[in-house]
């Protein structure tokens, strides 16, 4: 069941990326930023006041947030740090490069929460597994070149170093999950909600430095209807992810690869939406990832 709740998520994260491009162009990236999770708690606080006016009815449905301890909030702080990090330089990443070179590199982002998996967690890959993260890998490599194309170098250009970083930062917050949701046997709302919460903190903060008191920036700022949807779509995508990360059985490892299908959507359907170049060679080593994630399912289901 932990498989199909991880292809949910990939389904509602690839659409996440198409609204999240079509969001931060021409924009700063911080008020978008804020735009996307502040839309993403408004859907969050209905659960939280029904858990503090109807407890027992919002146990049935499934959608409680119990009172947590502060030592939980400050483990759900650091997550908070960390996905603002990421985010941040993601979102630049992805407002200066092309979509179908920016959303591969984050596909290697199994490939880092595979090594965390083996060390931390003690997961053990099959043959097959190995394979698949192999193959993405290898993957991942030839978008590099695709990308020089483009007049991208990837050895010199910041916006690659920065996506880099951002990869690692996620793949490490994905390893911090399966702490979050099976050590500490929080439910995916809770983490959600206080997640976003710690997170607006956050970004207010960063944007009474960098945005709020300049006029300028302010005026220039254009809201988009895809703000909002970037919000949602994450917020739905995280609710699947975190539901299959309760199974004791699901692999963070594997749950990570199966994200990675969401390349169909953002890759394919991207390129076209925003013209982007060489879309047909880029299906070349989209098919290569895509095999390493048929080996991965395949090898988890034998």
């Amino acid at each position: 069941m932990w498989i199909y709740l991880g292809l949910l998520a990939a389904f509602f994260l690839g659409l996440h990326n198409l609204c999240k491009k079509h969001a931060v162009q021409g924009n700063e990236v911080f008020p978008v930023l804020l735009g996307t999770v502040a839309s993403g708690f408004l859907m969050l606080i209905p659960c939280y006041l029904g858990s503090l006016i109807f407890p027992e009815y919002t146990k049935e449905i499934g959608f409680y947030i119990p009172q947590i301890p502060w030592e939980t909030h400050g483990y759900i702080l650091l997550k908070s740090i960390i996905m603002t990090a990421s985010w941040v330089l993601a979102y630049q990443a992805l407002k200066n490069l092309p979509i179908t070179i920016v959303v591969p590199i984050r596909s290697a982002g199994p490939f880092f929460t595979l090594i965390g998996a083996l060390l931390i967690y003690k997961e053990q890959p099959s043959f097959l597994q190995w394979l698949g993260f192999f193959l993405i890998i290898s993957s991942v490599l030839l978008y590099s070149k695709l990308g020089k194309k483009e007049g991208i170098n990837f050895k010199r250009n910041k916006w690659i170093f920065a996506i880099i970083a951002a990869t690692l930062l996620g793949a490490s917050s994905g390893l911090y999950d399966k702490f979050l949701i099976q050590k500490l046997t929080l439910n995916p709302q809770t983490l959600q909600f206080w997640f976003c919460w710690y997170t607006l903190l956050i970004l207010m903060a960063i944007l009474g430095i960098r945005w709020f008191p300049y006029a300028a920036k302010r005026k220039a700022f254009k809201f988009r209807w895809s703000i909002i949807a970037v919000g949602i779509c994450l917020q739905i995508a995280d609710y699947f992810y975190f539901k299959a990360l309760q199974d004791p059985d699901a692999l963070i490892m594997l749950l990570s690869a199966i994200k990675r299908s969401q390349l169909i959507i953002a890759v394919v359907l991207g390129g076209i939406l925003f013209k982007e170049k060489n879309k047909r060679k880029k299906l070349i080593p989209l098919t290569g990832i895509l095999l390493g994630i048929f080996l991965i399912l395949y090898a988890a289901n034998e």
